[in-house]
């Protein structure tokens, strides 16, 4: 077996040894570790040698002073990873840590086929946030406001908290969202006392590789469906509808706004392809680019970037105000980004969704819709429901 002490610096090659990355997902601890697996590479971060401090100045800058206090400390190679909160004025939970073992991507990883420990039999309580109509209402709220002309897109989010007869098991969901969707990205750090955020994100928001960039918005959705027929059908119609790829167009035409000033080239593909997670059809458009002059870091990057249309609206100060109008909670780390970011500039942020926060007391789960003009409260909110899927099957339960 290989151990967490055998794992590979040489991660984007995909060389290694058979059961190098699997190893890493199942060395993960809860509170002591983070973990971050990509398309890319895997990530196990121990202990913490420099934690990003809360003040007023910028995001970057207080991530940079960690790296370099780590440097100066003895590490030759630091690396931030952690959290940021969908309001970028909240605390981050983002740590430079005492160790980083690195192995090629899940995916590449043969073992990565062997199926999860099944999630044990928990009697769960569940309560929505808003409930199922309330929401439905809300996003007709939203609708009227922009058939007015107020705004043109808002993301309007519900959560469901689930209290159960024991303790959440953090890495036995950990291990069963990383195996459900090898080629996504999967994630679990700690927010606080007791608490791990985790999950299994489809949305790039960036990466930086030297002076490449990468970006794949996601906005517009439909379920799959177990029968193979349907699920063509659905994913052929997502392709061609007006109101989801309004609704795409939206988002990418901000991404290619706020990444331009940053570029000498933009690759912007004028269509969306598709793309699958076990629960979720997305309609995808990848960007790429060269930076111009001296590269700004993925950081700085992501932090240009969000909050996106894709999680919150357009425009995005007043679809803010329309989220804090008619959500009834705090999102916190939510519809933020996680990932990970080195001393030279190259990492890689991922949008926070198809997540929940674990605490002793149970789990809160989060699902969005994209809401414009021609949405449907009853469509929206059924999407929602498709996308607490993701972690439903997770823990075993059922909406």
């Amino acid at each position: 077996m290989t151990t967490v002490h055998d794992t590979l610096t040489t991660e984007e090659s995909g060389a290694g040894v058979v059961g190098t990355a699997t190893a890493l997902l199942d060395a993960y601890r809860p509170a002591t570790d983070r973990f971050f697996a990509s398309p890319t590479r895997t990530l196990l971060a121990r202990g913490v040698r420099a934690s990003v401090a809360h003040d007023a100045r910028p995001l970057t800058e207080r991530v940079e002073d960690a790296l370099t206090a780590a440097r100066a400390s003895g590490q030759p190679d630091p690396v931030v990873i952690g959290a940021i909160p969908f309001d970028p004025s909240a605390p981050a939970a983002l740590a430079v840590p005492e160790t980083m073992h690195r192995a090629p991507a899940l995916c590449k990883d043969p073992l990565i086929a062997l199926p999860a420990p099944q999630p044990a039999a928990t009697a769960w309580k569940m309560r929505p946030v808003p409930l199922p109509e309330q929401y439905a209402a809300a996003v007709a709220t939203a609708v009227g406001r922009m058939k007015a002309g107020e705004f043109r897109k808002v993301v309007l989010a519900r959560a469901l908290d689930l209290t159960g007869d024991r303790e959440p098991d953090v890495p036995g969901m950990l291990q069963r969202l990383a195996r459900r969707d090898t080629r996504g990205y999967t994630f679990a750090m700690p927010t606080g006392t007791d608490r791990t955020l985790l999950g299994a994100s489809p949305e790039l928001l960036v990466s930086r590789r030297g002076s490449s960039l990468l970006a794949n918005p996601l906005a517009g959705s439909t379920p799959r469906s177990g029968d193979l027929a349907e699920d063509v059908r659905r994913a052929a119609a997502l392709l061609e509808s007006p109101k989801d790829l309004h609704e795409h167009a939206v988002v990418v035409t901000a991404i290619r706004e706020a990444l331009a000033p940053y570029c000498t080239g933009l690759v912007v593909p004028e269509r969306p392809t598709l793309v699958k997670t076990a629960a979720m059809w997305h309609l995808s458009t990848t960007i790429t680019g060269s930076l111009a002059g001296q590269p700004v870091s993925a950081l700085e990057l992501a932090c240009a970037l969000h909050p996106t249309p894709a999680v919150c609206g357009e425009p995005t100060a007043l679809a803010r105000k329309v989220i804090g109008e008619l959500e009834p909670f705090d999102r916190g780390l939510y519809s933020g980004v996680v990932g990970w970011g080195d001393a030279q500039g190259d990492g890689e942020w991922v949008v926070t969704i198809r997540c929940a926060e674990a605490a002793r007391g149970g789990l809160r789960l989060f699902a969005g819709a994209g809401v414009v003009a021609s949405s449907d409260p009853a469509a929206e909110t059924a999407e929602t429901s498709a996308k607490f899927r993701t972690f439903l099957d997770a823990v075993g339960a059922e909406l």
